[in-house]
């Protein structure tokens, strides 16, 4: 992504999606549209993710609760100007408010991005903060403070030009494996070819902490990664996803990170189909509900939605992709309000059912990388909803998230304990944006917020599968630390749950254990224990 780079083919910046007709909140219309309402000002937020050169990428969130109030508190960005720390003083379903924190300990300076994670596992949130320089793990103290622990904790931060994480728990270890993602070298003249390695940071043999980072070679500028269990196997390989504008021969990558081997790529030999794009976010969720999961990969112009190859009984799955964008709708590949026909550039992206209609919908941010002549300038964000046929259609005008500054990372998340997802944006040169979602009228079907939790180590259960049964279908999440565009959530994760009334719900546990199938009402907030019925919560 350079600002002298050649113009794309005619034929792709004339590529359209057609809108189509308006749709309302009948069923035989199309998906009910929800409203969304700007609070940014009266939220009391105000962050600008600033700088230039170093700062074209990265631009994330974090959410977390870090007072044990069970709101989701929010950490911004700001790249050359210190992140912002937010204490969520929402009222539950009461219109959104946020209390800047000075004195949290998250006020660094060139911040690319979060992601919460309980490293040490004594209940309270730690975050990693990507940076441009030494990356940095801050410890929860409680109340919303955190400390220094990369000394205490054995975390080699580097002096990178970090922009990717993910996380997960290796069978048997007692502290997290942490993948960080890297992008160009910073002292290089000519920048192109010279991405720098990736690191993994595997718990150290004994005790608690990480041992010295393994390097993941090769490595093509990663701008994603995300930890998923792709075959159901029970043992998370490792995604990157590559901006090829910088890299030379590379690739989108997988990668197999067994316990007590070294990490080992997937090759074409094993199934794995070469795929180069400008690699900047991925959203995963299992979209038809055959157990495995989608992934979407956002990119300039080229949005991919990634579909695993049919798996013949008996047989072992291979990490083999086709593309299904195009047929589900969802390449979001130009501006679709406006004048502004050139082709997008998409960075953030996550599914989220945002009106509750039990079928889960897609959000993807936008923004040119600076003044990009050959790609659109005033590039709105899309909401893509999904209908019963499996393929989506925008609605992010009608939904009134259509904001043309230049988007980088964001979350869909709900702030207020509603049942209704709300979204933050975080913009680059420009101010943050926060709306709350107030519905779609009387389309606007039950939410249902799950939070998992299990004894010692991975309190919060990253790997393990949340399955809805609601009607004749099973909504099915894996929870995961990673993807996006330099953000990460933590705490509550969202069923939408249509007209039902009440749903079922089980854990499939990170050890391979499956849990019961708990019956539950379809509007409300639940924590689910290991070995335990589900626990109703409400705030205090």
């Amino acid at each position: 992504m350079h600002l002298l780079r050649r113009r794309l083919p005619a034929l792709l910046a004339a590529l359209a999606i057609g809108v189509g007709s308006l749709i309302s909140a009948r069923a035989d219309e199309g998906p009910a549209v929800p409203s969304f309402v700007d609070e940014t000002a009266a939220a009391g937020l105000d962050s600008v993710y600033a700088g230039d050169w170093e700062y074209m990428v990265g631009g994330g969130a974090a959410s977390f609760d870090c007072d044990d109030d069970g709101f989701p508190d929010l950490l911004l960005a700001g790249g050359e100007a210190p992140a912002k720390f937010y204490r969520n003083a929402s009222e539950l379903g009461g219109a959104l408010k946020f209390e800047e924190g000075a004195a949290s300990g998250l006020e660094l300076d060139a911040v690319t991005g979060a992601y919460p994670l309980d490293i040490d596992g004594d209940g309270r949130m730690d975050l990693v903060l990507l940076r441009i320089g030494e990356n940095v793990v801050m410890r929860g103290l409680g109340g919303c403070k955190f400390e220094r622990a990369n000394e205490a904790f054995g975390f080699d931060g580097g002096d990178g030009w970090s922009t990717a994480l993910a996380a997960t728990w290796e069978k048997g270890a007692s502290w997290p494996t942490i993948a960080i993602g890297n992008y160009i070298d910073r002292s290089s003249v000519m920048p192109w070819g010279s991405c720098t390695d990736n690191w993994l940071h595997r718990p150290q043999g004994s005790g608690p902490g990480f041992a010295p980072p393994l390097a993941l070679t090769p490595s093509y500028c990663a701008l994603s990664m995300l930890f998923t269990d792709w075959n159901r196997s029970g043992t998370p390989a490792l995604r990157v996803s590559n901006d090829r504008e910088y890299y030379k021969g590379g690739q989108e990558q997988l990668w197999r990170v067994e316990p007590g081997k070294a990490p080992a790529l997937y090759t074409e030999a094993d199934g794995w189909r070469y795929v180069r794009i400008w690699g900047m976010g991925i959203a995963s969720y299992d979209l038809d509900l055959d157990g495995f999961p989608e992934y979407y990969l956002t990119s300039m112009a080229d949005n991919r939605l990634q579909k695993l190859a049919p798996v013949p009984d008996g047989a072992a799955a291979k990490p083999s992709y086709g593309d299904v964008a195009l047929a589900k709708g969802v390449t979001a590949h130009r501006p679709y309000v406006g004048d502004d026909v050139k082709p997008s550039t998409a960075w953030h992206a996550q599914f989220e059912d945002v009106n509750n209609d039990g079928l889960v919908d897609l959000f993807v941010a936008k923004g040119n990388v600076a003044e990009m002549p050959d790609f659109a300038a005033l590039d709105p964000n899309n909401l893509l909803l999904q209908q019963p046929d499996g393929k989506f259609v925008e609605a992010g005008d009608r939904a009134g998230v259509a904001s043309t500054r230049i988007a980088r990372g964001a979350l869909l998340t709900d702030f207020n304990l509603d049942g209704r997802v709300d979204l933050v944006v975080v913009n680059r040169w420009k101010g943050a944006e926060l709306w709350r979602n107030t519905g779609a009228g009387e389309g606007t079907g039950a939410g249902l917020l799950l939070k998992l939790a299990q004894p010692g180590p991975n309190r919060d259960a990253i790997g393990a599968f949340v399955e809805v049964r609601c009607g004749e279908r099973v909504l099915r999440r894996e929870i995961t630390v990673g993807g996006g565009h330099a953000s990460g959530h933590a705490g509550w994760w969202h069923f939408g749950l249509g007209g039902e009334t009440e749903a079922e719900v089980r854990v499939l546990w990170p050890d391979g254990t499956a849990g019961p199938w708990h019956k539950v009402a379809a509007e409300g907030r639940f924590v689910l224990g290991r070995d335990a019925d589900p626990m109703p919560w409400s705030p205090g």
